[in-house]
Protein backbone atom coordinates (compact mmCIF):
# COMPACT_ATOMS: atom_id res chain seq x y z
CA UNK A 1 0.00 0.00 0.00
CA UNK A 2 0.99 3.50 -0.22
CA UNK A 3 1.62 3.46 3.97
CA UNK A 4 0.34 5.26 7.09
CA UNK A 5 0.73 8.73 7.07
CA UNK A 6 2.86 9.61 10.43
CA UNK A 7 0.96 12.26 12.53
CA UNK A 8 3.15 12.47 15.66
CA UNK A 9 6.40 11.52 15.11
CA UNK A 10 9.22 14.23 14.36
CA UNK A 11 10.83 13.67 11.12
CA UNK A 12 14.67 15.05 11.51
CA UNK A 13 15.84 15.07 7.89
CA UNK A 14 19.54 16.11 6.91
CA UNK A 15 21.81 16.05 4.21
CA UNK A 16 23.86 13.34 4.37
CA UNK A 17 26.80 15.07 2.38
CA UNK A 18 27.61 17.18 5.87
CA UNK A 19 24.75 16.66 7.62
CA UNK A 20 23.55 19.80 7.11
CA UNK A 21 19.71 20.99 7.57
CA UNK A 22 17.84 20.68 3.82
CA UNK A 23 18.60 24.23 2.38
CA UNK A 24 14.28 24.75 1.87
CA UNK A 25 12.93 22.54 4.73
CA UNK A 26 15.09 23.25 7.97
CA UNK A 27 16.41 20.12 10.28
CA UNK A 28 12.49 19.08 11.06
CA UNK A 29 10.14 18.53 8.58
CA UNK A 30 6.87 20.05 9.59
CA UNK A 31 3.83 18.18 8.51
CA UNK A 32 1.08 20.36 9.74
CA UNK A 33 1.05 24.55 9.48
CA UNK A 34 -0.70 27.20 11.04
CA UNK A 35 -4.51 28.48 9.04
CA UNK A 36 -3.61 30.08 5.54
CA UNK A 37 0.34 28.64 6.15
CA UNK A 38 0.98 25.19 4.01
CA UNK A 39 2.11 22.28 5.59
CA UNK A 40 5.80 21.51 5.02
CA UNK A 41 5.36 18.03 3.53
CA UNK A 42 3.06 14.92 4.19
CA UNK A 43 4.88 11.78 5.43
CA UNK A 44 3.86 7.98 5.05
CA UNK A 45 5.44 5.36 6.95
CA UNK A 46 4.89 1.50 5.64
CA UNK A 47 6.48 -1.57 7.27
CA UNK A 48 8.42 -4.23 5.58
CA UNK A 49 7.40 -7.52 7.64
CA UNK A 50 10.39 -9.56 9.16
CA UNK A 51 9.58 -13.13 10.63
CA UNK A 52 11.72 -14.71 13.09
CA UNK A 53 11.48 -17.42 16.03
CA UNK A 54 12.55 -17.81 19.54
CA UNK A 55 14.80 -20.87 20.15
CA UNK A 56 11.98 -22.79 21.28
CA UNK A 57 10.13 -22.42 17.98
CA UNK A 58 7.20 -19.59 18.82
CA UNK A 59 7.31 -16.99 15.92
CA UNK A 60 7.56 -13.70 16.01
CA UNK A 61 7.02 -10.76 13.50
CA UNK A 62 9.27 -7.28 13.49
CA UNK A 63 8.19 -4.54 11.27
CA UNK A 64 11.24 -2.39 9.49
CA UNK A 65 10.13 1.09 8.52
CA UNK A 66 10.19 2.52 5.48
CA UNK A 67 9.42 6.57 4.86
CA UNK A 68 8.32 8.29 1.85
CA UNK A 69 7.84 12.45 1.88
CA UNK A 70 5.05 13.24 -0.39
CA UNK A 71 2.77 16.41 -0.95
CA UNK A 72 5.96 18.80 -0.76
CA UNK A 73 5.24 22.34 -0.50
CA UNK A 74 8.27 24.23 -1.31
CA UNK A 75 9.52 22.18 -4.02
CA UNK A 76 12.08 19.17 -4.15
CA UNK A 77 13.87 17.97 -1.16
CA UNK A 78 17.94 17.98 -1.43
CA UNK A 79 19.63 15.11 -3.36
CA UNK A 80 20.75 12.68 -0.52
CA UNK A 81 18.41 13.49 1.78
CA UNK A 82 18.35 11.22 5.72
CA UNK A 83 15.43 10.71 7.27
CA UNK A 84 15.12 9.84 11.07
CA UNK A 85 11.41 10.25 12.27
CA UNK A 86 11.28 10.60 16.07
CA UNK A 87 8.70 10.21 18.48
CA UNK A 88 8.51 12.02 21.66
CA UNK A 89 10.60 10.20 24.36
CA UNK A 90 9.28 9.91 28.09
CA UNK A 91 9.85 13.39 30.08
CA UNK A 92 9.33 12.26 33.81
CA UNK A 93 12.44 12.68 36.23
CA UNK A 94 14.62 14.59 33.85
CA UNK A 95 15.35 17.01 36.87
CA UNK A 96 16.72 14.34 38.70
CA UNK A 97 18.35 12.67 35.21
CA UNK A 98 19.72 16.01 35.19
CA UNK A 99 21.33 16.61 38.42
CA UNK A 100 23.30 13.35 38.24
CA UNK A 101 26.91 14.64 38.26
CA UNK A 102 29.18 14.40 34.99
CA UNK A 103 31.62 12.61 37.11
CA UNK A 104 29.16 9.83 37.57
CA UNK A 105 28.67 10.19 33.68
CA UNK A 106 32.58 9.92 32.99
CA UNK A 107 33.01 7.00 35.29
CA UNK A 108 30.27 5.07 33.36
CA UNK A 109 31.81 5.80 29.98
CA UNK A 110 34.15 3.30 28.80
CA UNK A 111 34.95 3.92 24.90
CA UNK A 112 37.60 1.90 24.60
CA UNK A 113 35.77 -1.24 26.24
CA UNK A 114 38.74 -1.33 28.49
CA UNK A 115 36.48 -4.12 30.60
CA UNK A 116 36.20 -6.25 27.98
CA UNK A 117 32.35 -6.63 28.15
CA UNK A 118 31.25 -6.00 24.51
CA UNK A 119 30.15 -2.72 26.33
CA UNK A 120 31.25 0.68 25.68
CA UNK A 121 29.10 3.56 26.78
CA UNK A 122 30.42 7.00 25.09
CA UNK A 123 29.27 10.46 25.88
CA UNK A 124 27.90 12.83 23.80
CA UNK A 125 29.86 16.28 23.50
CA UNK A 126 26.99 18.81 22.44
CA UNK A 127 26.69 22.65 22.22
CA UNK A 128 24.88 24.41 25.18
CA UNK A 129 23.31 27.63 24.01
CA UNK A 130 23.76 29.45 27.29
CA UNK A 131 27.46 29.01 28.10
CA UNK A 132 28.10 28.74 24.34
CA UNK A 133 30.50 25.87 24.97
CA UNK A 134 30.83 22.50 24.49
CA UNK A 135 28.98 20.46 27.40
CA UNK A 136 27.70 16.88 28.20
CA UNK A 137 24.77 15.78 26.32
CA UNK A 138 22.25 13.60 28.36
CA UNK A 139 18.29 14.42 27.05
CA UNK A 140 17.13 13.32 23.66
CA UNK A 141 17.45 10.12 21.35
CA UNK A 142 21.33 10.92 21.07
CA UNK A 143 21.72 12.61 24.15
CA UNK A 144 22.33 15.82 21.82
CA UNK A 145 20.94 18.67 24.45
CA UNK A 146 22.25 19.15 27.66
CA UNK A 147 19.85 20.98 30.30
CA UNK A 148 16.56 20.30 30.23
CA UNK A 149 15.90 24.22 29.69
CA UNK A 150 17.55 23.73 26.39
CA UNK A 151 15.67 20.52 25.48
CA UNK A 152 12.48 22.74 26.47
CA UNK A 153 13.56 25.52 24.06
CA UNK A 154 14.17 23.55 21.60
CA UNK A 155 11.37 21.90 21.53
CA UNK A 156 9.27 25.15 21.14
CA UNK A 157 11.48 25.97 18.67
CA UNK A 158 11.73 22.70 16.63
CA UNK A 159 8.20 21.51 17.39
CA UNK A 160 5.86 24.10 17.40
CA UNK A 161 8.05 27.30 15.67
CA UNK A 162 8.03 29.37 18.90
CA UNK A 163 11.17 31.59 19.72
CA UNK A 164 12.62 31.62 23.14
CA UNK A 165 15.45 33.58 24.33
CA UNK A 166 17.68 30.90 23.57
CA UNK A 167 16.83 30.27 20.46
CA UNK A 168 15.65 33.71 18.87
CA UNK A 169 14.89 32.64 15.25
CA UNK A 170 11.97 32.07 13.51
CA UNK A 171 11.89 28.22 12.58
CA UNK A 172 11.76 28.86 8.88
CA UNK A 173 13.88 29.31 5.80
CA UNK A 174 14.62 31.70 3.43
CA UNK A 175 13.05 29.49 0.93
CA UNK A 176 9.75 29.93 2.38
CA UNK A 177 7.86 33.33 1.74
CA UNK A 178 5.98 32.92 5.27
CA UNK A 179 4.34 36.32 6.07
CA UNK A 180 2.23 35.90 9.34
CA UNK A 181 2.02 37.54 12.34
CA UNK A 182 5.21 37.42 14.99
CA UNK A 183 4.10 36.45 18.53
CA UNK A 184 6.71 38.91 19.38
CA UNK A 185 10.68 38.64 20.00
CA UNK A 186 10.84 36.18 21.57
CA UNK A 187 7.38 34.75 21.20
CA UNK A 188 7.71 32.88 24.63
CA UNK A 189 9.21 35.03 27.79
CA UNK A 190 11.65 33.73 29.65
CA UNK A 191 9.01 33.59 32.13
CA UNK A 192 6.77 30.87 30.59
CA UNK A 193 10.09 29.14 29.39
CA UNK A 194 11.83 29.00 32.99
CA UNK A 195 8.71 27.69 34.36
CA UNK A 196 7.72 25.16 31.91
CA UNK A 197 11.37 23.94 32.00
CA UNK A 198 10.52 23.87 36.03
CA UNK A 199 7.84 21.86 35.22
CA UNK A 200 9.62 19.48 33.09
CA UNK A 201 12.34 18.49 35.80
CA UNK A 202 9.73 17.89 38.63
CA UNK A 203 7.36 16.04 36.94
CA UNK A 204 8.02 13.10 39.46
CA UNK A 205 8.39 9.73 38.24
CA UNK A 206 5.85 7.05 39.45
CA UNK A 207 5.96 4.28 41.80
CA UNK A 208 6.67 1.09 40.76
CA UNK A 209 3.82 -1.86 40.89
CA UNK A 210 4.24 -5.47 41.94
CA UNK A 211 8.06 -5.02 42.78
CA UNK A 212 7.81 -8.02 45.37
CA UNK A 213 5.89 -10.37 43.11
CA UNK A 214 7.59 -13.76 42.86
CA UNK A 215 7.50 -13.88 38.73
CA UNK A 216 8.46 -10.06 38.50
CA UNK A 217 11.85 -10.63 40.77
CA UNK A 218 12.68 -13.83 38.70
CA UNK A 219 12.52 -11.07 35.97
CA UNK A 220 14.78 -8.80 37.56
CA UNK A 221 17.83 -11.93 38.15
CA UNK A 222 17.13 -12.14 34.38
CA UNK A 223 17.12 -8.93 33.50
CA UNK A 224 20.89 -8.73 35.02
CA UNK A 225 21.81 -12.05 33.66
CA UNK A 226 21.91 -11.05 30.68
CA UNK A 227 23.20 -8.05 31.04
CA UNK A 228 20.55 -5.22 30.57
CA UNK A 229 21.74 -3.79 33.56
CA UNK A 230 25.27 -3.15 31.79
CA UNK A 231 23.08 -0.11 29.61
CA UNK A 232 20.12 -0.06 31.99
CA UNK A 233 22.04 0.90 34.82
CA UNK A 234 19.53 0.48 37.89
CA UNK A 235 20.88 2.94 40.32
CA UNK A 236 22.41 6.64 40.20
CA UNK A 237 23.08 9.08 42.66
CA UNK A 238 22.39 13.23 42.12
CA UNK A 239 24.52 15.30 43.13
CA UNK A 240 23.96 19.09 44.60
CA UNK A 241 21.86 20.73 43.18
CA UNK A 242 21.27 24.17 45.07
CA UNK A 243 18.41 25.44 42.71
CA UNK A 244 16.65 22.50 43.47
CA UNK A 245 17.41 21.00 46.16
CA UNK A 246 14.30 18.93 46.42
CA UNK A 247 16.73 16.72 43.48
CA UNK A 248 19.30 16.78 45.24
CA UNK A 249 21.39 14.00 47.28
CA UNK A 250 18.70 11.45 46.06
CA UNK A 251 19.02 7.74 45.00
CA UNK A 252 17.45 7.58 41.85
CA UNK A 253 16.84 3.91 39.72
CA UNK A 254 15.89 5.12 36.63
CA UNK A 255 18.16 2.32 34.54
CA UNK A 256 20.00 4.13 32.30
CA UNK A 257 23.83 5.23 31.73
CA UNK A 258 22.73 8.21 29.89
CA UNK A 259 25.27 7.07 27.72
CA UNK A 260 25.22 6.63 23.96
CA UNK A 261 25.52 2.80 22.73
CA UNK A 262 25.96 1.20 19.19
CA UNK A 263 22.92 -0.74 19.16
CA UNK A 264 24.09 -2.30 15.77
CA UNK A 265 22.75 -1.48 11.74
CA UNK A 266 19.33 -2.51 12.41
CA UNK A 267 18.51 0.73 14.05
CA UNK A 268 20.65 3.10 12.76
CA UNK A 269 19.59 5.99 10.88
CA UNK A 270 22.63 6.84 9.78
CA UNK A 271 22.45 10.41 10.82
CA UNK A 272 25.14 12.00 12.95
CA UNK A 273 24.40 14.01 15.81
CA UNK A 274 27.28 16.18 17.23
CA UNK A 275 29.97 13.32 18.46
CA UNK A 276 26.83 10.52 18.03
CA UNK A 277 26.87 8.38 15.20
CA UNK A 278 23.87 6.79 12.78
CA UNK A 279 24.25 3.21 15.00
CA UNK A 280 24.79 5.17 18.56
CA UNK A 281 21.49 5.76 20.60
CA UNK A 282 21.05 7.06 24.62
CA UNK A 283 19.78 4.68 26.66
CA UNK A 284 16.52 5.47 27.44
CA UNK A 285 15.63 5.31 30.81
CA UNK A 286 12.93 2.18 32.27
CA UNK A 287 11.41 3.91 35.01
CA UNK A 288 7.81 4.24 33.89
CA UNK A 289 7.74 1.91 31.44
CA UNK A 290 5.02 -0.41 32.37
CA UNK A 291 2.96 2.63 32.26
CA UNK A 292 3.35 3.58 28.54
CA UNK A 293 0.25 1.54 27.77
CA UNK A 294 -2.27 3.27 30.38
CA UNK A 295 -1.04 6.70 29.75
CA UNK A 296 -0.26 7.19 25.92
CA UNK A 297 -2.89 4.53 25.32
CA UNK A 298 -0.40 2.39 23.33
CA UNK A 299 3.34 0.24 23.62
CA UNK A 300 4.84 1.52 20.68
CA UNK A 301 8.63 1.96 21.60
CA UNK A 302 12.51 2.41 20.60
CA UNK A 303 12.82 6.09 18.74
CA UNK A 304 10.59 5.72 15.53
CA UNK A 305 7.93 3.50 17.14
CA UNK A 306 8.15 0.85 15.31
CA UNK A 307 8.34 -1.99 18.11
CA UNK A 308 4.82 -2.79 18.99
CA UNK A 309 5.54 -4.24 22.62
CA UNK A 310 8.49 -4.72 24.85
CA UNK A 311 9.19 -7.90 23.12
CA UNK A 312 9.84 -6.41 19.79
CA UNK A 313 11.67 -3.36 21.47
CA UNK A 314 14.27 -6.27 22.74
CA UNK A 315 14.82 -7.96 19.70
CA UNK A 316 15.25 -5.12 17.79
CA UNK A 317 18.30 -4.95 19.71
CA UNK A 318 22.00 -5.11 18.01
CA UNK A 319 25.50 -3.99 18.09
CA UNK A 320 26.38 -3.99 21.98
CA UNK A 321 23.72 -5.63 22.80
CA UNK A 322 23.66 -8.17 20.18
CA UNK A 323 24.61 -10.90 22.57
CA UNK A 324 22.14 -10.26 25.47
CA UNK A 325 19.58 -10.17 22.83
CA UNK A 326 20.74 -13.43 21.52
CA UNK A 327 20.52 -15.02 25.36
CA UNK A 328 16.96 -13.42 25.64
CA UNK A 329 15.64 -15.58 22.29
CA UNK A 330 17.27 -18.34 23.78
CA UNK A 331 15.25 -18.13 26.93
CA UNK A 332 12.01 -20.34 27.43
CA UNK A 333 8.76 -18.55 27.55
CA UNK A 334 8.06 -18.40 30.96
CA UNK A 335 11.68 -16.54 31.39
CA UNK A 336 10.67 -14.24 28.87
CA UNK A 337 7.39 -13.42 30.22
CA UNK A 338 9.23 -13.29 33.15
CA UNK A 339 11.34 -10.32 31.98
CA UNK A 340 8.36 -8.63 30.36
CA UNK A 341 7.04 -8.39 34.17
CA UNK A 342 9.56 -7.29 35.37
CA UNK A 343 9.80 -4.37 32.75
CA UNK A 344 5.94 -3.65 33.08
CA UNK A 345 6.42 -3.39 37.04
CA UNK A 346 8.61 -0.56 36.61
Amino acid sequence: GKGTVIESASLFSANDSANLPDPIYGDQLQTRALPAVPAEADALVHYEIIHGAFADGEPYILRRPHYTITNLAYGPLATNILISPRVAPVVIGLGLLEAVPEETLRTLADPEDRDGDGISGRLNIVWDVVSKRPAIGRFGWKAEQPTVLQQVAGAFNGDMGLTTSLFPQENHTPAQAIRQPSGGSPEVSDEILHAVAFYSRTLAVPARRNWDDATVRRGQRIFHVLKCASCHVPELKTGDWPDLPELSHQTIRPYTDLLLHDLGEGLSDHRPVFTASGREWRTPPLWGIGLVEKVNGHTNFLQDGRARNLTEAILWHGGEAERSKGQFRALPKADRDALIAFLNSL
